[in-house]
C-alpha cells in the first residue's frame, strides 16, 4: 500500500505532528514502508503458536486472590474530619 502526500499530511495533522511541507514526501515514504512490513508480517503463518510474555520460557509468579479489608481503617479514619462507628460520617444533604 502506497501513502501519498495528502495522506501524510493527513496523518500527521491527526497526530498532532508539525511537518513541514518539503519533509512530506519523506514521511508518506517512511509510512509507505510501514504498512508495507506490517503486510509482510500478515503473511506468517502463526496457527497454533500461543503468545507469549517473554522470550525465554518462564511461569508468571502467581499469588493467591485473597479479599481482604486490608487492616487500615484506624489509618484512614485518622484523616477524616468526623467518623463514626467506624465510618466516614457526612452532613445530610437529602431531607
Amino acid at each position: 500500500m502506497s501513502i501519498d502526500i495528502d495522506t501524510a499530511r493527513r496523518v500527521a495533522h491527526l497526530a498532532r505532528i508539525a511537518v513541514d511541507e518539503n519533509d512530506l514526501p519523506a514521511l508518506a515514504g517512511e509510512l509507505s514502508q510501514i504498512l508495507t512490513f506490517m503486510e509482510q508480517l500478515n503473511e506468517v503463518d502463526v496457527d497454533g503458536v500461543e503468545p507469549m510474555t517473554s522470550v525465554t520460557p518462564m511461569r508468571l509468579k502467581r499469588r493467591e486472590d485473597v479479599v481482604t479489608d486490608g487492616n487500615m481503617q484506624d489509618k484512614i479514619l485518622a484523616n477524616a474530619p468526623d467518623a463514626r462507628e467506624g465510618f466516614f460520617a457526612v452532613p445530610k444533604v437529602v431531607e
